[in-house]
């Protein structure tokens, strides 16, 4: 599917917030023709205001991408909504030690009163899965850009919605698709796929066997005064509180997210599709359960297997939470497979592996900069191997703000990649396969699927349509 065009500029609306001056990085590491080929240049913001930032949950990856923006470019932040006020207080400190002003941020129990101020540039969404749709569509219609986490919604209607609302009110969207910024992998897609070395493709794999599934029975108890619970659940399920819903437990239930498939499928998926220029799956199928970590209260799948059909060949992805990778080098990764060779892939390191001995097989290392941001070092919960991505992701980001142009992972590519996956899941709760039609949003002769394409919001909460946003 090819890209859309980017907004027109036709108005003082996109007059550039900043300029930026480029200066290429030195090719120094075998990182250098990842950050040549994507146009990353080192920025500098010239005589102007700093963009005013807001993040939209305080939690572990929404506090990570802050930092890693902070990092990049000489930003404000303004204001960190979060409905658990220990996570505020941690957030702000942090922040005000940061960032060049030394200022405090304020703070927020509600996104809403933080956007109704009106007086952000840019919003970082980093909420769970299953607020990132009513989060991203107000910060778009308040008239920030917003950098969103991954996956986009956590149903299809939502993803579209946001699409619609980012394209209707000209804002730029990127989504935390970060392998498109991750240096190896862009030196992978150039030297491996770009330079023809697989031949014909005829197969993709990928698989996640990380044992990542939370599990356990821990008993219901009172909600701490510091935690608004409901706040916190907005338009979800209020299931029974039972501890600290942060970082791992909220996304062993599907109330919140889309299980191991949502999290780690889309990665790859996404990643496959940019590394080999494809659209829209033309069928989904998948299959999948809870067939050996039976104890405990999860109920998102430990073992679970789709197919996404492309016009010349299939790509399949596997997880389980239990047992042994099948390549221990590749845990979670990607598996391209040419009439040539194959490419192994992940967010460590690649290879290449060619079919005629007489080739030479190539290998790619992940990229670090420990001695650039000594700061990782010391960072609580910092993902290393991730940090680099993240930086010229945002650079990216900021880059295509400046221009009114698509960023690397501009949302309707996000929104695919994410609702591929939501679409599997799907096709295993129906037990039949799938195909969607994104002109007409439904699945096609599939009117029990079409219904699930849209999850119930609960109570007052509206469910955002994509023709009003």
């Amino acid at each position: 599917m090819p890209e859309r065009s980017g907004p027109e500029k036709t108005s003082s609306l996109f007059e550039p917030r900043f300029h930026i001056q480029r200066r290429r990085f030195l090719q120094t590491s075998a990182a250098g023709l990842a950050y040549s080929a994507m146009g990353a240049y080192g920025l500098e913001l010239i005589n102007q205001k700093p963009l005013r930032v807001g993040l939209i949950g305080a939690g572990w990856y929404g506090k990570s991408d802050l930092w890693r923006l902070i990092q990049v470019a000489p930003v404000e932040v303004v204001s960190i909504c979060d409905p658990d006020k220990q996570m505020l207080a941690e957030s702000v400190s942090i922040a005000r030690e940061r960032q060049k002003s030394k200022q405090a941020p304020r703070t927020f129990r509600d996104y809403r009163e933080m956007l109704k101020e009106k007086d952000l540039d840019v919003v970082l969404v980093g909420s769970p899965d299953h607020w990132h749709a009513l989060h991203a569509i107000a910060a778009i219609q308040s008239g920030a850009d917003v950098y969103l986490q991954k996956p986009i919604s956590c149903d299809v209607i939502e993803g579209e919605a946001i699409l619609a609302a980012a394209r209707k009110h000209q804002r730029v969207v990127q989504i935390g698709t970060q392998r498109k910024s991750t240096p190896h992998l862009i030196d992978v897609k150039k030297q491996v796929i770009e330079a023809g070395l697989l031949g014909k493709v005829g197969h993709v794999d990928m698989c996640c066997y990380y044992h990542m599934r939370a599990n356990g029975n821990p008993p219901v108890e009172p909600v701490p005064d510091f935690l608004d619970y409901d706040l916190w659940t907005g338009p979800a399920p209020l299931r029974p509180y039972d501890g600290l819903p942060h970082r791992r437990w909220w996304r062993t239930f599907m109330e919140y997210g889309n299980g191991i498939v949502g999290d780690m499928c889309v990665h790859m998926l996404d990643t496959v599709r940019w590394m080999l220029g494809l659209g829209w799956p033309k069928r989904i199928s998948s299959s999948g359960g809870i067939f050996v970590q039976k104890d405990g209260k999860s109920n998102i799948t430990d073992t679970q297997s789709a197919v996404f059909d492309f016009d010349q060949f299939h790509a399949v992805w596997e997880h389980r939470t239990w047992g042994n990778p099948t390549d221990p080098d590749y845990p979670w990764g990607l598996f391209i497979h040419g009439e040539k060779g194959v490419l192994k892939a992940s967010t460590m390191r690649a290879d290449f592996i060619p079919h005629d001995p007489k080739e030479k097989p190539l290998h790619f290392d992940c990229f670090f900069e420990r001695e650039k941001y000594p700061e990782d070092n010391t960072e609580k919960d910092i993902e290393l191997n991730a940090a680099p991505a993240t930086r010229l992701h945002m650079l990216d980001f900021l880059a295509a703000i400046d221009k009114r142009s698509r960023p690397v992972a501009d949302v309707e590519q996000g929104h695919i990649s994410s609702a591929s996956c939501i679409l599997a899941n799907i096709a295993m709760q129906i037990g039949r396969s799938v195909v969607y039609d994104p002109k007409k949003r439904e699945v096609t002769g599939d009117a029990e699927a079409t219904k699930l394409l849209r999850r119930a919001y609960r109570g007052d909460w509206k469910h955002p349509e994509p023709d009003s946003v």
